[in-house]
């Protein structure tokens, strides 16, 4: 492990790092371009498309929106789904609105679509969207079709296998995976309600041309929207513990059993691999030859505690948080 170790130490009365070091990371390796040839083939199906379901995940309601889809997705009728609602820390869901209103967006739903919750929602939306607005060129037609966008691994294919259920009692029409990629082209149009009668489209996810910072990159990779190893299983936990602690979610030293709260991601996997018995021989050259030395695995000890984290058993969390102090959201 390449981090200094400091002692562990309580929760209470602990001065918790204030920022994250972040020089020398080049977020442009982890997000190597914005998948261009997917956002051409969304411009060419808009002819067909009524409205636009735009889903990104709740735990970062605004570090996720990819700025090209308002501009080339042109003035089609709008929804924004934020997503994984259950993983997110919602006790300002009202500030959330008010700085997305404040961006333009007045139609917003928080959905769970594990558990369908909100989800009967959209339909009746994007219905009356389409309603109140010009058709273009396709007035005649009697069904609706939407056009489902976003990041990677946000919720996409899982939204619309939920309002399958929802509304025409029917299973999976689309895969769906805890890893980014597993929808890659523009799929033909999936059936997800009779009356009336709609269809969508799933797309692959698009991340923006250029990720504006390097901390923006992290908390798009905490939310699994490229392959952890790109970024740093090891660097994506010290930033998870780092997050947790700034904001005194200590949800991780009861999950694993920890003598307390640290600030010290070296202390913390490495009593985390010896609780999950994750540990592996090493060969060490000494005087008299080599020895066999058990040491804590720390790469597989970051994998458990992301994963543990991205399962919501660690707790609801807002990685957007300090957006809400932004001037457009202030309170009294």
């Amino acid at each position: 492990m390449r981090l200094a170790s400091r002692a562990l130490c309580g929760a209470a009365g602990v001065a918790w790092r204030e920022s994250f070091p972040l020089g020398g990371r080049d977020v442009a390796r982890w997000f190597p371009g914005h998948m261009a040839k997917g956002l051409k083939k969304m411009q060419s199906s808009l002819k067909v498309v009524d409205c636009i379901i735009e889903v990104h995940d709740a735990r970062i309601s605004f570090s996720s929106r990819n700025p090209l889809f308002q501009e080339t997705l042109g003035l089609k009728p709008h929804v924004l789904v934020l997503n994984k609602m259950d993983l997110a820390d919602l006790k300002e869901q009202q500030k959330i609105i008010q700085h997305l209103e404040g961006e333009g967006l007045k139609n917003i739903v928080f959905t769970n679509c594990v558990r369908d919750e909100n989800v009967k929602q959209i339909i009746p939306m994007v219905t009356g969207l389409i309603g109140s607005s010009y058709r273009y060129h396709r007035g005649e037609s009697l069904e609706f079709c939407a056009m489902v966008i976003g990041i990677p691994n946000v919720g996409k294919s899982s939204l619309i296998n939920a309002l399958r259920r929802q509304h025409l009692k029917k299973g999976k029409a689309t895969r769906v995976g805890g890893e980014p990629g597993v929808t890659r082209a523009v799929m033909s149009r999936i059936q997800v309600c009779e009356r009336p009668l709609m269809f969508l489209l799933d797309t692959p996810g698009v991340l923006a041309p250029r990720i504006e910072s390097v901390e923006m990159g992290l908390k798009l990779a905490l939310c699994g929207t490229v392959l952890d190893h790109l970024v740093g299983e090891e660097t994506l936990a010290d930033y998870l513990l780092y997050t947790l602690n700034r904001h005194q979610l200590f949800g991780y030293v009861r999950h694993y059993g920890l003598g307390g709260a640290c600030d010290d991601i070296a202390s913390v996997l490495k009593q985390v691999a010896v609780r999950l018995g994750k540990t592996q021989k090493v060969k060490v050259l000494t005087g008299t030859g080599d020895v066999n030395v058990i040491q804590p695995n720390y790469p597989a000890a970051a994998r458990d505690f992301l994963r543990t984290f991205r399962s919501g058993l660690l707790g609801p969390v807002m990685l957007d948080k300090d957006v809400l102090q932004s001037p457009l959201v202030a309170g009294p």
